[in-house]
C-alpha cells in the first residue's frame, strides 16, 4: 500500500482551518496540481459531497480527481475518498487545536490493483508531494 503523511502547526483555529479544509472550492489557493474544481453533489463540506477536480498529471496531462467527502467532524477530522483517476487513494485531515493554532497532519493511503503496483513507488512521491503541500496551507491561512 502506497502511503505519506505530514504534519503542521498553523496559527488559526481550529474551526478556520477546518471550514478551509472542508470547502473544497479553496483546494486551488494552496494545492498546485489542482486545475479546476466544482462541487459536483451534495452541500459543501458535508459528508457525501462530492467534488469534481481536474489535475495536473504527468507531463502536464489533465486527469480527473474526483472525491467524496466520508467524515466530516468540524474542527477535528475531515476524511475523503477519490473517487476518479487512475490511482484512488483515501485520505484524512485530523485536527488538533494548540496554544492558539492548530496542528493539522494530513495522510494518505492508495491501495493499488494488482497491475498498478508496479508504480507504487511513482504514486507514493506523488502522494508525499501532495502532503507536503501543507506548507502552503499554513502561508495561506496564516496570510488571511
Amino acid at each position: 500500500m502506497a502511503h505519506a503523511e505530514n504534519s503542521v502547526i498553523i496559527n488559526r483555529p481550529a474551526r478556520e482551518v477546518y471550514d478551509f479544509l472542508a470547502d473544497g472550492l479553496n483546494n486551488p489557493a494552496w494545492r498546485d496540481g489542482v486545475k479546476s474544481i466544482s462541487l459536483r453533489e451534495g452541500a459543501p463540506g458535508q459528508v457525501g459531497a462530492i467534488y469534481s477536480q481536474t489535475l495536473a498529471g504527468p507531463k502536464g496531462r489533465p486527469i480527473q480527481g474526483d472525491y467524496r467527502i466520508t467524515a466530516a467532524q468540524p474542527g477535528r477530522l475531515l476524511g475523503f475518498e477519490v473517487v476518479a483517476g487512475p490511482a484512488r487513494p483515501t485520505g484524512e485531515y485530523a485536527l488538533t487545536e494548540d496554544a492558539g493554532g492548530t496542528t493539522v497532519h494530513f495522510s494518505l493511503d492508495a491501495r493499488l490493483p494488482l497491475l498498478m503496483r508496479v508504480l507504487d513507488s511513482m504514486v507514493t512521491r506523488t502522494m508525499e508531494s501532495e502532503v507536503a503541500q501543507l506548507s502552503r496551507l499554513k502561508q495561506v491561512l496564516e496570510n488571511r
